[in-house]
């Protein structure tokens, strides 16, 4: 019969009580949340998540602000069934220092800094090295790679009578200054290094080149850095290179500005080496300075 006939004929509907709903002597729809979970599921324990992870099973995990109570936390990875040399795992990955360069930590503890991005691109050298002019650096100028670019490159933009090169420019300085001392000298013969990175720029051109003359300073100071030089050219120097103008107007055609340098001159004789003997000139007068340096800091 359907509800509704039942209720017409006054049929009094009752509600059997069910074995889950009659824990504690409540029946109808108010149970026991707990009963219900057991006589329904069986024992709770068993749905318990496993921790294959916990070091230290039966120990209440968390206090009122987190971490486990009473016991370190086991970090070495050993709990978890993986094989450990020593009480707790290393870290391998990445490490900043307080400069905020990285350095690449190794499975051994040691570290192996990286390289921070130059600026610019590299060149390649004489030698087959790499240098970066924008972003130059005292460990990679090699007095070789100078040399050799130097006795490459002419004075005065090529514009001379004959070949005469910056290198043996270089060389009639610093055999022109010895008396001055080593390390007179040894600035004089690498005054112009610069120029083996960056080219002999001609003096009228460079205040239009925007940010050569500090990339001409930065590659200077790499090289001051590299040989231990001053930081700043010495007066002897700088008059040196000023006067040796008037003694290589002989390899310049004629022209009336020339007069300003008469009786100024340093007194040099050009050579018009070669760029093989420049290169080896250079070499000789720079290993010749570099050990008089040595006798005189003796």
């Amino acid at each position: 019969m359907e509800l509704h006939q039942l209720m017409e004929h006054g049929e009094v509907i009752t509600s059997v009580p069910k074995p889950y709903n009659a824990a504690q002597g409540h029946t109808g729809l108010y149970t026991d949340a707990a009963t219900i979970h057991t006589t329904t599921f069986g024992p709770l324990d068993k749905y318990l998540p496993a921790n294959d992870n916990d070091p230290f099973p039966g120990v209440r995990r968390f206090g009122a602000k987190g971490g486990i109570v009473g016991q370190p936390v086991d970090k070495s990875g050993q709990s978890a069934g993986f094989e450990v040399s020593e009480p707790r795992g290393r870290y391998i990955g990445l490490r900043r220092t307080n400069e905020g360069r990285f350095s690449v930590v190794l499975a051994d503890g040691s570290e192996q800094p990286i390289p921070p991005e130059r600026a610019g691109d590299f060149m390649q050298t004489a030698t087959g090295r790499r240098f970066w002019p924008m972003d130059p650096r005292a460990d990679e100028v090699f007095i070789e790679d100078i040399a050799h670019s130097l006795a490459m490159q002419t004075r005065y933009a090529g514009h001379c009578l004959r070949f005469y090169s910056v290198a043996e420019h270089s060389v009639l300085m610093a055999r022109h200054l010895r008396q001055q001392g080593a390390d007179v000298a040894l600035f004089a013969l690498l005054h112009d290094a610069s120029e083996a990175y960056l080219v002999d720029v001609p003096r009228p051109v460079k205040p239009y080149l925007t940010g050569y003359k500090a990339a001409e300073a930065n590659v200077m100071a790499a090289v001051c850095e590299r040989f231990s030089l001053a930081k700043e050219m010495p007066a002897p120097v700088h008059e040196a290179d000023d006067r040796i103008i008037g003694d290589e107007l002989a390899n310049l055609v004629p022209m009336d500005w020339h007069a300003r340098y008469a009786g100024k001159e340093l007194g040099v004789r050009l050579r018009y080496w070669s760029p093989e003997q420049a290169k080896e000139e250079f070499l000789v007068t720079f290993d010749a300075l570099m050990s008089g340096r040595a006798r005189e800091a003796a």
